[in-house]
């Protein structure tokens, strides 16, 4: 908090959640019922034990008055927003989110500022303590997706009808204002607008000049800038602006009491007319000039503006405060960390220079859902926020801890934000194109610190290397020579000389048959190691990560596995696991014990998969158990949700594996016909008549009770083949 003290301005902490109600073509697409919360209330105790006192809040026009303005139906507005009060939690009230309105209006409506500023009094009288509003988030991005781009509702894909949807949007937000004041004089416009900027070559300059005066143009209009010597004014009449428009907004005296920028890394573009640098999916242009649009931070030296300048630009052009009014990424949870450090950092900045920044926004408190295609169709792609709620009941994230150390410390401090995020990483350009600017260089090892990974030589130590790497955690991958984690004194001396934050062990005795004759070498790497471990680890108190099996199954039940059914191994390998994860449990119940089964990888020549097409590619028969039905799971995926799991904090057995359930006969035969070869050449077989040693469960799918489900098997199949390496390169 030190740092913080000598301010006297700090920014605070908001949160707000995804609350997009928009419509494509008749259907109106819900995040509120996506990420639960329509039926969740006790949400509501989540947020506020965050410690936020401030909360981006929505009262849709949509869910209150979805006939007619004239039959309102309040109860969940008025349970949701009265349980806020009671929490001490000030709501910033949202009318319109990506919102065109109910059925009965849309944003190229005439009528549509009337409409709105008769729902907005109405809002005002019901709830008369709420002090701040924002009538209609992002009008310039909304206007965007449904007057230009024709992606939401009502499909518009022309500049006159983009210009008619901002125009009624901005005198909609003026009129909703009005009427707001006319009951509670003293509320408040807080304005949020998506703010990001153009570059471009130099034949493209003209693009992104114009690109780059059009992001302010909702802002302009509010706050009386659009003049007859406004750059878009001549753009603006030839695409419908009247003088009774330009007048209007000249003398309404509406500038926001708060200017909120949405900035994220998608906002910031590149326009670049050598077309064939980039993806054809890239390519567009206009009447001028065909040229590829893409994110800056993928092509750009420069990388992004930041938050620093977003917030700085916004300041200077309109002499408000300002506020970030939401920060978020969809990625890894240390790279939404990152990126959360980064926006604070820059606030704090801001701060000591004397720029008043009012907030930083913790945004998406519980995800986001299928934004990656524009929120135009529920395919159910998720990205977790501060909570997660693929489960039961919403489960706090990395990132929870980050706000909750933000509000008690007036700072964040973690092992993953030393490193830059991928945006400040050479990775980030797209392949073939030189960055011509230095960066800081990819995270690997360190003496001291980062992640302690044991199984150098094995596949599962080898992909969270890699992916560790991948991801810019620093880790030391050691070999047995460098840690026997079956001797206490080695234990000791690997995390005295290496100082981890966490401790992953992806070692092991794997060879289920050979257990059988085996069977104190499995114990004593499967079962033995991970207790020594557990001793120091918790003696230290560093984060464990271990790994169990399917195996500690025995297979009579015929439905998905759960963390809590019962284990019965029947075979050595399945009853060294088995122990391991009460020994492990019992010394260090903080531990994560992660249960998989059959994992296949693109970076190993040993896994079933990647065996099997080899062997059909040479022309060989396979022949495989039609009898054993298991649930494989792909080795990025196990790994990226593992490292997730660990920096969330989580403890106890998890199942993790891809969801679908297949005998290894039947992933044979997918495998086979995904790659082209010949499915007659996989032999169905009992797995009695194929020699096995050891006893298998013949029904051993993995399932979750606490919500972490992977991709489905199909899916990771695909991105197999295209992620897996050539012969020359394994």
């Amino acid at each position: 908090m030190s740092e913080a003290k000598e301010n006297d301005r700090v920014p605070e902490l908001w949160g707000g959640m995804e609350c997009t109600l928009n419509r494509v073509g008749k259907h109106f697409h819900s995040q509120l019922a996506l990420n639960g919360h329509l039926n969740r209330p006790e949400d509501l105790e989540l947020f506020a034990g965050l410690g936020i006192r401030t909360l981006r809040y929505p009262v849709l026009w949509e869910m209150v008055a979805p006939e007619s303005l004239d039959a309102p139906e309040w109860s969940w507005t008025d349970q949701r927003l009265n349980r806020l009060r009671e929490l001490a939690v000030q709501p910033i009230a949202g009318l319109l989110h990506h919102g065109s309105g109910p059925a009965y209006t849309s944003l190229i409506d005439p009528d549509f500022p009337a409409l709105l500023a008769r729902y907005a009094r109405l809002v005002a009288r019901r709830y008369p303590w709420i002090k701040r509003f924002t009538p209609v988030n992002e009008p310039l991005t909304t206007a965007r997706f449904s007057g230009l781009y024709g992606h939401w509702f009502p499909h518009g894909t022309d500049d006159r009808t983009f210009v008619r949807a901002l125009l009624l949007q901005c005198h909609g937000i003026v009129e909703a204002m009005r009427a707001i004041r006319e009951v509670i004089p003293d509320a408040k416009l807080v304005m949020a607008e998506d703010m990001g900027k153009t570059f471009s070559t130099e034949p493209l300059r003209y693009q992104a000049d114009f690109e780059n005066h059009r992001r302010w143009l909702s802002l302009d209009l509010l706050a009386g800038r659009v003049d007859r010597y406004h750059p878009l004014r001549l753009w603006l009449e030839q695409n419908g602006a009247t003088e009774e428009d330009f007048g209007y907004f000249l003398q309404c005296g509406m500038t926001p009491d708060l200017i909120g920028l949405n900035y994220y890394l998608t906002s910031d573009r590149f326009l670049d007319h050598r077309l064939e640098r980039y993806p054809e999916w890239t390519h567009g242009g206009n009447h001028q000039h065909r040229y590829a649009d893409v994110e800056a931070v993928r092509a750009c030296p420069e990388g992004i503006l930041g938050h620093e300048e977003v917030l700085r630009g916004a300041w200077q052009r309109y002499a408000k405060e300002v506020a970030l009014t939401e920060v978020h990424l969809g990625s890894t949870r240390e790279e939404q960390l990152r990126w959360f450090h980064e926006a604070w950092q820059a606030a704090l900045k801001l701060c000591r220079e004397g720029v008043p920044v009012r907030a930083v926004t913790a945004w998406a408190l519980l995800g986001s859902f299928d934004w990656c295609g524009l929120f135009t169709s529920i395919t159910g792609s998720y990205e977790p926020g501060i909570f997660d709620v693929r489960g039961p009941a919403p489960r706090p994230t990395l990132l929870a801890g980050g706000v909750r150390q933000i509000v008690s410390e007036g700072n964040l401090n973690h092992p993953t934000v030393s490193v830059p995020g991928w945006w400040r990483r050479p990775e980030r350009f797209l392949p073939g194109l030189d960055p011509n600017a230095p960066l800081p260089g990819e995270a690997g090892e360190e003496e001291r610190g980062g992640v302690l990974i044991v199984g150098k030589t094995g596949t599962l130590g080898q992909s969270f290397s890699r992916l560790c790497r991948e991801r810019g955690i620093p880790c030391h991958l050691l070999s047995r020579s460098e840690i026997d984690i079956a001797s206490p004194a080695s234990v000791t001396k690997a995390l005295d000389d290496y100082l981890p934050w966490a401790v992953v062990n992806g070692a092991g005795f794997v060879r289920i048959d050979d257990a059988e004759e085996d069977a104190s070498t499995c114990f004593r790497e499967n079962t033995v190691g991970p207790a020594v471990l557990a001793v120091e680890c918790a003696r230290r108190g560093v984060p464990l990560m271990t790994f169990s099996s399917d195996m500690v199954f025995s297979g009579s039940k015929r439905t998905a596995y759960q963390e809590r059914d019962p284990v019965s191994p029947l075979n050595t390998y399945g009853r060294s696991k088995a122990e391991a994860e009460r020994q492990v449990l019992q010394i260090y119940p903080e531990a994560l014990i992660l249960r998989t089964s059959a994992f296949f990888g693109p970076w190993d020549r040993y896994n079933f998969v990647t065996v099997t097409l080899r062997r059909l590619a040479e022309g060989e028969k396979v022949e495989a158990a039609s009898d054993l039905v298991i649930s494989p799971t792909y080795l990025p995926d196990l790994v990226h949700a593992g490292l997730d799991l660990l920096l969330d904090g989580e403890s106890g057995i998890w199942h993790l594996s891809n969801a679908g359930a297949v005998s290894w006969a039947e992933l044979a035969l997918c495998c086979a016909k995904m790659a082209g070869l010949d499915p007659s050449c996989v032999i169905p077989r009992p797995a009695a008549s194929l020699g096995y040693l050891a006893p298998r469960p013949p029904f051993s799918v993995l399932g979750s009770e606490r919500g972490l489900v992977l991709p489905e098997l199909e899916n990771a199949l695909t991105r197999y083949f295209c992620d897996a390496l050539p012969p020359a390169e394994e």
